[in-house]
């Protein structure tokens, strides 16, 4: 039976592509927040040295804070998982014969006529009746867990690399153009992720891409006037 060429039919590649989804929306979030400090400082100030300074800090503290919520996160869900999987593990130990009535109901929820789902349920049960429960009761692949470390390390290197780039966008241009260079940068950047997002999670690209660019423009248009206003009355 064909299947459509763009279906992520494949479990891995299911797992690759929230993976690479949450990359986008990690670097996404490393470019806004970089670029509103950033621009928000050189309206207060034409120095090459805060404006690197702020930057730097802004990309280490967003890294930081993104890995840590991504830890906690997964930890989290992560514990929740092996609990459940521990209870089930138990159960089976413990009422094999109410597990196997347990797992043929829900095949039978599935659309399996009565003698099928018996027969699936048996023989899924003679070769890893731990994995069958899993994965028909809890959605969930035993040796497959989500790690929380390679979480934060995933969520800290998508945060950096999009936040370098309002950095050095900011930094290279003469002083007179650093804000509509980094502004442009900027926007073509959001405007690529926004779209390649779009694209991974079968959304409407454009509504994406005006989201995106639109947020972005507003944040860096709004940190910039508040800079510009703090700078002037600081001085």
């Amino acid at each position: 039976m064909a299947t459509h060429p763009d279906e992520p039919h494949d479990e891995s590649v299911a797992g690759r592509l929230n993976w690479l989804r949450a990359g986008v929306l990690g670097a996404n979030d490393g470019i806004v927040s970089t670029a509103g400090l950033v621009v928000g400082v050189a309206g207060a100030t034409t120095a090459a040295g805060p404006i690197l300074t702020a930057g730097i800090a802004g990309l280490v503290a967003g890294a930081v804070s993104m890995a840590l919520g991504e830890y906690v996160s997964v930890s989290s869900q992560r514990d929740t998982e092996k609990a459940l999987l521990d209870k089930e593990r138990r159960e089976l130990a413990e009422f094999p014969e109410q597990e196997l009535e347990e797992l043929i109901a829900l095949y039978e929820q599935k659309g399996l006529s009565p003698g099928t789902a018996r027969q699936v349920a048996i023989e899924l049960t003679a070769r890893d009746a731990f994995a069958a429960h899993a994965d028909a009761e809890l959605h969930l692949t035993p040796d497959e867990l989500t790690s929380p470390w390679q979480a934060a390390i995933a969520s800290a290197i998508a945060f950096t690399t999009g936040a370098l780039l309002p950095l050095v966008a900011i930094l290279m241009p003469p002083t007179g153009l650093r804000v509509p260079v980094t502004f442009a940068v900027v926007v073509a950047a959001l405007a690529g992720t926004g779209y390649l997002s779009a694209r991974l999670g079968g959304a409407r690209p454009l509504r994406a891409v005006l989201r995106l660019v639109c947020g972005g423009a507003l944040a860096m248009a709004v940190t910039f006037g508040v800079g510009a206003l703090v700078g002037s009355t600081a001085m």
